[in-house]
């Protein structure tokens, strides 16, 4: 149980920056912060390195920081996914399998997701913008391509606030946000896995042009 709860709290930790790409973590100074031992946290450090969070450096971790290349691949992947998610929850809703309760909630979702990313409060924006896309991924009730999305998203999440911070960014994510939601309520599996993907292959793109070079070998570098 220890050992699940530092697991879920270093997780969270490096999903809202508390922990950037970069750092550099010790078993030590985190069995400190989390008022616990050190055994839990070795054990959390195991788990989130087979997440790909966290690479081994020295006598600690580091949060891995996805180079460029790595990045392009992930959203790529990602896109794929989205685009299939997007498709299967249209064909459900053209089929009448999704309740009207199902797409009033996810307008709600990108509201609130709009609302938090343009009053500047980002934590809370990439929590939404998360659940916003979790929540098409299962209305498309294809449980490997969420599980596949869940890990996926837990790599690319460090670099989502800055794809959300460039100027036009803001209103631009919301209208592709609409533009997908659109095609879900029309029921119409090709525009919404459209949508999906162009969202995504964006994104990574905002991505790569706001993001700082890859660092190199280095170990004193950080992104």
């Amino acid at each position: 149980m220890r050992t699940e709860t530092a697991h879920a709290r270093l997780r969270e930790l490096i999903l809202d920056g508390g922990y950037p790409p970069g750092a550099r973590l010790t078993e030590l100074e985190v069995a400190a912060a989390l008022e616990m031992s050190r055994t839990p946290v070795r054990e959390a450090f195991r788990a989130l390195a087979a997440d790909g969070l966290v690479e081994a450096a020295g006598r600690g971790v580091r949060v891995v920081a996805l180079d460029a290349e790595a990045l392009g691949h992930g959203y790529r992947v990602r896109a794929a996914l989205e685009g299939l998610a997007a498709e299967l929850a249209a064909e459900r809703q053209r089929a009448g399998r999704l309740a009207p309760a199902d797409l009033d909630d996810l307008d709600a979702l990108a509201d609130r997701t709009h609302r938090a990313t343009a009053e500047g409060r980002l934590t809370e924006a990439v929590r939404l913008n998360r659940r916003f896309h979790r929540r098409i991924a299962e209305l498309a009730a294809n449980p490997i391509a969420l599980h596949t999305l869940d890990r996926l998203w837990d790599r690319l999440q460090v670099s989502t606030r800055t794809s959300l911070t460039p100027p036009g960014r803001t209103g631009l994510v919301d209208d592709q946000h609409r533009e997908l939601l659109a095609a879900i309520r029309a029921g119409d599996p090709a525009g919404a896995h459209a949508a999906a993907r162009r969202h995504v292959l964006d994104t990574g793109t905002a991505h790569r042009a706001t993001a700082a070079p890859t660092a190199a070998a280095d170990d004193d570098d950080t992104e």
